[in-house]
């Protein structure tokens, strides 16, 4: 079970339903929870409080303020649970983009928000573990193709063969105290330099 976050902020227009999501936040052991009754300015205060957790209840949203509150949701990596009392295909679509981990429409009661939320926290906590990892295989991607280039870059200067030029680059990273990765990326900067330098004689 997820432990509570350190402080959640909740945005809703409408006293009575923000009443009922801070009631069953409290009842999950909630106990810093920010109310805020004005959409307009949340931003701002989403920087200001930096809360763990945002909470957005749009009663009858209309499409701009729908539309505010989903660049809201991109801009705030954090857990946020919207709820709604009415959707369409479009604008849940637009919510599951926009990064928002729990969509619900019409079921705001009390005794629900805590699961709703431990489910929120859940599944951002696994979307983020899957964006670094895709993030990780992306660089190691990246900084092999680098290598494979200086290796190329060293092979055809200097004559040497595949497992030459990669004992060359290591040897300099260890020599530099640098990753090989760093060491490829300055051998084709220089290379890169040296060829537009030929190019303009």
């Amino acid at each position: 079970m997820p432990s509570p976050p350190a402080s959640i902020l909740v945005i809703d227009e409408n006293r009575i339903r923000a009443t009922i999501i801070e009631a069953g936040l409290r009842d999950a052991g909630h106990h810093q929870v920010t109310v805020v009754h004005d959409i307009v300015g949340s931003a701002r205060l989403i920087v200001e409080l930096d809360p763990d957790v945002i909470v957005i209840d749009l009663q009858n949203p209309n499409r701009d303020m729908l539309e505010h509150m989903l660049a809201l949701s991109r801009s705030a990596a954090r857990p946020i649970v919207m709820f709604v009392d009415q959707t369409d295909q479009a604008a849940t679509e637009a919510a599951m983009d926009a990064g928002v981990s729990a969509y619900i429409v019409d079921d705001l009661r009390r005794e629900r928000v805590k699961p709703i939320l431990d489910i929120a926290i859940s599944r951002f906590n696994a979307f983020s573990r899957l964006t670094e990892e895709l993030d990780r295989t992306r660089r190691e991607l990246d900084e092999r193709k680098q290598v494979d280039r200086a290796k190329a870059i060293l092979m055809k200067s200097r004559g040497l063969g595949e497992s030459e030029a990669y004992a060359l680059l290591r040897k300099t990273a260890m020599n530099q105290g640098r990753r090989i990765a760093q060491v490829a990326e300055s051998l084709i900067t220089a290379a890169g330099l040296l060829d537009a330098g030929e190019s303009s004689e």
